[in-house]
């Protein structure tokens, strides 16, 4: 059953990703990428990583797209004023190159050895707590200080001149 529900979930965010990055309109577009998160979140499920699930759904599919939603709804362009869009060889062209890297990427890591199963409790919140105040305690310090940056700029930015 599991393989099943795997290639279905796949399916589901595959088709949500494409659906994402070719609607026209950017509500469209912003409701696709809640069903792709959706679906990566029940992916993590089934991986057994309960965290990352949630996370996935709280922090993305809650948060950041909530954000998008809003500034879609902000800006309110009208659809006369959306570009259009026209079909080209380089789309095409660029399909066959972004298919052929995923396939030459699956082949390296199934060389290499890449592609192994992941430990029991990879997904776990104290798995997940130890590797981030351990082997990412510097990454996880320059994030935090870059996005209390990007906090002070945008507020800088926002605020109003007197």
């Amino acid at each position: 059953m599991e393989p099943i529900l795997f290639i279905v979930f796949g399916a589901i965010a595959v088709g949500g990703s494409i659906m994402v990055v070719t609607r026209r309109h950017p509500l469209a577009s912003a409701l696709y990428l809640i069903l792709t998160l959706f679906a990566v979140a029940a992916l993590f499920v089934l991986r057994q990583a309960h965290f990352l699930a949630a996370i996935q759904v709280i922090v993305y599919a809650g948060a950041v797209v909530v954000l998008f939603i809003f500034v879609i709804m902000l800006i309110n362009v009208p659809e006369s004023r959306l570009p259009v869009e026209r079909l080209t060889g380089v789309r095409f062209l660029a399909v066959i190159v972004a298919g052929l890297l995923i396939l030459e990427g699956a082949l390296v890591a199934r060389r290499f050895g890449l592609a192994g199963t992941p430990a029991a409790d990879s997904g776990s919140v104290e798995a997940v707590g130890r590797a981030l105040f351990t082997d990412y305690l510097l990454a996880f310090e320059v994030t935090s200080v870059l996005l209390l940056a990007a906090v002070i700029g945008a507020i800088a930015l926002a605020k109003k001149k007197i």
